[in-house]
């Protein structure tokens, strides 16, 4: 049975593996740069800053949620193991915890519908993340 759990970080290799393949199928406009960037960061910046927690399948670790008080900041599944669950766990956990706020890429569809499924709207818009790059940000609350 999966199993969500505190991430440690020895778990940071494989979290940063599973982010990439997420992305590389889910976010089709960002460029290769932009993906080196963002890798880079994962480990010194991004997830020293989030409450990690990652979802087990079997003893493999299938996807990961951070939050950051009530705000989920990142939800990603290993992209061979979408559609089974594990996202909905994850967020069905985040919510238990407090969670009430995520803000997702304009370009990733799939996101957008998968919260909005969860009962989560739009609130806002942005034109720019929050590096000052060209990828509009929605802002969706529950």
């Amino acid at each position: 049975m999966d199993q969500i759990k505190k991430c440690e970080e020895k778990d940071y290799p494989t979290l940063v593996d599973i982010w990439e393949r997420s992305v590389r199928a889910s976010h089709t406009f960002l460029s290769e740069k932009d993906i080196t960037e963002f890798r880079e960061a994962m480990i010194p910046v991004y997830f020293p800053n989030v409450d990690l927690y990652c979802i087990a399948d079997r003893d493999t670790i299938a996807g990961f949620i951070g939050l950051s008080g009530n705000m989920i900041e990142m939800l990603f599944i290993d992209d061979s193991l979408r559609g089974k669950g594990y996202g909905s766990r994850l967020l069905k956990h985040a919510i238990s915890l407090g969670a009430n706020s995520v803000d997702v890429n304009e370009q990733n569809p799939l996101a957008l519908e998968f919260y909005k499924a969860k009962g989560f709207h739009i609130i806002s818009r942005d034109e720019h993340d929050m590096e000052g790059k060209a990828f509009p940000i929605l802002h969706l609350s529950l």
